[in-house]
C-alpha cells in the first residue's frame, strides 16, 4: 500500500471501516473545498491561501482568501467569497495582502486587504482586468497582467455582423478566437495614478501558458522586470518564447526590452535570485517541440552569460523557486508517477525531498528551515503541509475537508508494474473500490491519459477522478506508458512518430496484467481517455475487441482533417514529422479513421464545441463512423465547453453519463 494512504488521509481510511458510510460520488467531489497555494508572510508567521467552492445552483465557482497561522490552527476567511477572490500576495512589509477579485465588476481587479485593520479596498480599474499580482519591493505599486487592445490583429470584425475576416494564423486558440487584445504586464501604483504598460507591442507578454501566471518577475531592487514573450512571425508554428528584461521606470512605465535568451525552444518562468545576481528560468532546446525536456538555466546578470544547471537532471523542471540564501533552488518535477520536490544547488547537485503523493506548489520560509507545500494524492484532495528541512518531519496545517472526507469511503491505491514493449518496465496506479473484497471479482476500467506527453500522477483531480469510477464498483488502472513524463526524456520521446506503436503495446500488456489479478473479471474491462487518451480509444476501436465498452473524449480521430482544423500546428508537425501534404506517411499510418471497418466495441463519444485544440469535427466523424457501422454508440456534446469540462453542472452530467455507460456494458 502506498504511504499516501497511510499518511495523508487516515481519517478517510478510518471512516471507510464504518459500514454506514457511503462511497464517494460526484456530489461529494463537487462539494470538496479546493485549497490553493500557500503564501507566507514576510515575518514567517502567517499563511494566506485561496479556497474555491462550487455553487451548483449558480453553476459557478466561488473563491475566498483565507488566513491562518504558519504554525497551524484554524483558518479564517478574510474576503467575501460570493464571487472569485484569489491569488494572494503579501506586501514586502507584511501589512497588506493584494489579490484579484471580480466582486463588483465583470473583470477581476486588484484589491488590498489591510491585515491589521481587516479592511479592504480596490486599487485598479483596468479595462482588460487584472491577474497574477506581484509587489514592487518598495511596496508602492504592484505588477499585474492585463489584456490591452493593440492594433495588430489577426481577426477583424465585419461591420454590423458577427462574421470574422481572417488574414493569417493563429486566429483562434484552445477555446477562444483571437481578438484585438494581447496580454501585457502593467505597473499599477497604489496612489491611484494611472497604470503603465511595461511590455507594449503586438505580442502577448507573458505568452499563453497552460500553467500560466509565473512568467514574469521583478528584481530585488525593483529596477528591472524579467518576462517571457514569443515574437516569432508565425506563432502557430512556434514554441519559441524568450526571456526579456526591461527597466522599470515609474515615470515612463518602462524602457526598451532586451532579449537575454536565444535558444529556439521555449524559455520562460524567469525568477531573480534573492541576492540579485542571477535569473533562473526554464528552457527547452528544440524549436516546435512543446514536450522537449524542460531544463533549468541561470542567467548571470553581471556577465550576461547563461549556463545550464544540473545538466544530468533526467526529468522536466515544472516549477522552480529560489532558496532565501540564493545558493540553491527548489523545483517540482515528475518522478515515477508523482510530482516530487527536489533541491538543486548552484554546483549542479540535486536531491529529492521525500514526501507522499504529489506537490503542486510550495513556498520556502525566510530562514530556509521550513517548506510549505500544497500536496494531494489519488486518495484525497490538496491540503497545506509544513516540512521541517532539519528533521524531515511533515505537519499538516489545513483541515478544510475533514468533515466531508470522514463521511465518505474512498478506494485505496498502489503502484502497479508490468513489462511493456521492448521489455520496458511500465508503471501505473491501481485503485480498488471502497469496501474492497479480494475474494470477489470486479469489472475494471483503464483510464488513458492525454498529452501524449504527460502522466497520471499520484495526485487528486477534479476531472477524471479515479475514485468516482472506483466507487461504482470498478478496479481502476491508470497506466503511464510511452510518452509519459517522469521516467526520463527518452521514454517521453518514444511516442513521437509512433502513436499507435509501442505505447499501444505498453497499455495492452498492462491490460493483460490487470486481467490476471485474481479479483478482476478479465471479460468485463472498459477503457476511457481524453485528448491523446481519446485518440488511443479510437485506435483501440480498430485494433482490438478486448474491451466491452469504451469512452472517447475530445479524441483525435482523423489525423489529416485534424491538422487542417487545429491551431497549434507545431504539435502535429513535430509528432508526425511534417505536414500531411508533403509528408503524409505517418498521418496515414497512425490515423484511427483508416480502421473504421474493424469497429465493434460500444463507444460513448464526448466532445466540447469550443475545443479548438481537438475540434468538434473529430468527435462528429467518430460518431458518424460508429453509427454507420452499426456499433452501439452515444454522443455527449457540450456547446459551452472546450478541451476540458469545467462547469459544475456539466461535470456532474459527464460523470453520470460516463458511469451509466460503463455500468450498462460492464455490469451485465
Amino acid at each position: 500500500m502506498k504511504k499516501t494512504a497511510l499518511l495523508l488521509f487516515s481519517v478517510v481510511i478510518a471512516a471507510s471501516a464504518l459500514a454506514q458510510v457511503p462511497p464517494i460520488n460526484i456530489d461529494h467531489l463537487l462539494a470538496i473545498k479546493r485549497v490553493g497555494s500557500p503564501r507566507l508572510s514576510p515575518d514567517n508567521k502567517w499563511i494566506a491561501f485561496d479556497e474555491s467552492t462550487i455553487d451548483m445552483k449558480a453553476n459557478a465557482r466561488r473563491s475566498a482568501i483565507h488566513l491562518m497561522p504558519a504554525s497551524g490552527g484554524a483558518s479564517r476567511t478574510i474576503t467575501d467569497g460570493a464571487k472569485q477572490n484569489e491569488g494572494p500576495a503579501w506586501s514586502p512589509d507584511g501589512k497588506w495582502i493584494a489579490y484579484v477579485s471580480n466582486r463588483d465588476s465583470g473583470e477581476k481587479q486588484v484589491w488590498l486587504y489591510d491585515v491589521a485593520a481587516g479592511t479592504q479596498k480596490r486599487i485598479s480599474n483596468l479595462e482588460g482586468g487584472a491577474g497574477s499580482v506581484k509587489w514592487m519591493p518598495d511596496g508602492k505599486a504592484v505588477i499585474v497582467v492585463s489584456d490591452i487592445v493593440v492594433s495588430d490583429t489577426k481577426v477583424a470584425p465585419a461591420p454590423a455582423t458577427h462574421a470574422r475576416i481572417i488574414t493569417s494564423l493563429l486566429y483562434r486558440h484552445w477555446m477562444a478566437w483571437q481578438g484585438p487584445t494581447r496580454s501585457h504586464i502593467l505597473y499599477v501604483p497604489l496612489d491611484g495614478s494611472a497604470a503603465r504598460d511595461l511590455t507594449p507591442g503586438a505580442f502577448d507578454a507573458p505568452p499563453f501558458s497552460l500553467g500560466g501566471g509565473d512568467e514574469f518577475d521583478v528584481s530585488p531592487d525593483g529596477k528591472e522586470l524579467a518576462f517571457a514573450r514569443n515574437t516569432d512571425e508565425h506563432p502557430e508554428l512556434s514554441t519559441n518564447s524568450d526571456v526579456f528584461i526591461v527597466p522599470i521606470v515609474a515615470s515612463t512605465g518602462g524602457g526598451e526590452a532586451k532579449r537575454i535568451t536565444t535558444r529556439r525552444g521555449a524559455d520562460t518562468s524567469p525568477q531573480y535570485s534573492p541576492d540579485g545576481k542571477y535569473i533562473a528560468y526554464r528552457s527547452q532546446s528544440r524549436a516546435g517541440y512543446e514536450s522537449d525536456l524542460w531544463e533549468l538555466w541561470l542567467y548571470n546578470r553581471a556577465t550576461g552569460q547563461s549556463t545550464r544547471l544540473a545538466a544530468d537532471f533526467p526529468n522536466w523542471i515544472e516549477a522552480a523557486h529560489w532558496a532565501p540564501d540564493s545558493k540553491s533552488l527548489y523545483v517540482i518535477a515528475p518522478f515515477q508517477g508523482a510530482d516530487q520536490l527536489f533541491q538543486i544547488t548552484l554546483d549542479g547537485k540535486y536531491a529529492m525531498i521525500e514526501g507522499f503523493g504529489s506537490v503542486s506548489d510550495f513556498e520556502v520560509a525566510r530562514n530556509n528551515e521550513t517548506l510549505y507545500e500544497s500536496r494531494s494524492s489519488i486518495t484525497g484532495p490538496t491540503e497545506i503541509y509544513a516540512i521541517d528541512r532539519r528533521t524531515a518531519k511533515s505537519e499538516r496545517l489545513t483541515h478544510e475537508n475533514d468533515a466531508l472526507l470522514t463521511s465518505v469511503k474512498v478506494g485505496m491505491t498502489r503502484d502497479f508494474y508490468w513489462t511493456g514493449a521492448d521489455g520496458a518496465k511500465i508503471e501505473g496506479h491501481l485503485v480498488t473500490p471502497p469496501d474492497f473484497d479480494p475474494n470477489k471479482k470486479y469489472p475494471a476500467l483503464v483510464l488513458i491519459h492525454g498529452g501524449p506527453q504527460g502522466a497520471w500522477s499520484d495526485a487528486w483531480s477534479y476531472r477524471w477522478n479515479p475514485e468516482i469510477f472506483a466507487s461504482r464498483g470498478y478496479v481502476i488502472l491508470m497506466p503511464n506508458p510511452r510518452g509519459s513524463t517522469g521516467f526520463g526524456q527518452q521514454f517521453t520521446e518514444e511516442i513521437s512518430g509512433d502513436w499507435g506503436g509501442r505505447v499501444y503495446t505498453d497499455i495492452m500488456n498492462g491490460v493483460d496484467a490487470l486481467a490476471a489479478l485474481p479479483y478482476v473479471d478479465g471479460s468485463r474491462i472498459g477503457a476511457a481517455g481524453a485528448s491523446f487518451g481519446g485518440y488511443m480509444i479510437d485506435w483501440i476501436l480498430g485494433h482490438t475487441d478486448r474491451f466491452k465498452a469504451l469512452l472517447s473524449h475530445d479524441g483525435v480521430f482523423n489525423l489529416v482533417s485534424m491538422y487542417g482544423a487545429t491551431e497549434e500546428l507545431w504539435f502535429p508537425e513535430f509528432e508526425f514529422k511534417g505536414n500531411p501534404y508533403d509528408n503524409p506517411e505517418l498521418y496515414e499510418k497512425w490515423s484511427p479513421s483508416n480502421s473504421v471497418k474493424n469497429f465493434k466495441t460500444p463507444t460513448l463519444v464526448v466532445q466540447g464545441e469550443l475545443d479548438f485544440r481537438v475540434p468538434i469535427d473529430q468527435g462528429l466523424q467518430l460518431f458518424t463512423a460508429l453509427q454507420r457501422r452499426g456499433v452501439p454508440s452515444k454522443m455527449l456534446v457540450f456547446p459551452d465547453e472546450g478541451h476540458w469540462v469545467l462547469k459544475p453542472q456539466n461535470s456532474r452530467l459527464w460523470y453520470t453519463t460516463a458511469g451509466e455507460w460503463f455500468d450498462q456494458w460492464l455490469k451485465k
